[in-house]
């Protein structure tokens, strides 16, 4: 039973990554991370599949692992974390929330410069 929940849960993370691929709200990253966990958890050749995906090897496996990332490319994803954070930022009007939603952003900015940028 938990084979065939993972691998369900895992089809459904990949197709919602997928579609992120081409909608820039949804975020691709995570749900081809959870698909990747629940596809390793669930079967060999699903998670043999996902590693030898495209779209694995270019969102996942060059960014986080091999970390080709440019500048310009990193200021892109910042990009969209910024709109993702202003949505909640115009919405509610609280200045805690806008406060922990400007310490997120730029825990972003200092996170990705230090991982993908920064030179050891």
């Amino acid at each position: 039973m938990k084979k065939i929940t993972f691998i369900t849960l895992g089809f459904l993370s990949f197709f919602l990554g997928t579609v992120g691929i081409f909608l820039p709200l949804l975020p691709t990253v995570p749900f081809y991370l959870l698909t990747a966990y629940l596809w390793f958890n669930s079967s060999q050749r699903l998670h043999d599949y996902l590693i030898n995906s495209k779209y694995y090897k270019k969102y996942i496996h060059e960014t986080l692992v091999e970390k080709k990332v440019t500048p310009k490319k990193l200021i892109k994803m910042l990009l969209a974390v910024f709109v993702v954070l202003l949505i909640p930022f115009i919405i509610f009007d609280s200045l805690h929330v806008r406060i922990i939603l400007g310490i997120v952003f730029i825990g972003h900015i200092i996170g990705g410069y230090w991982y993908f940028i920064r030179k050891s």
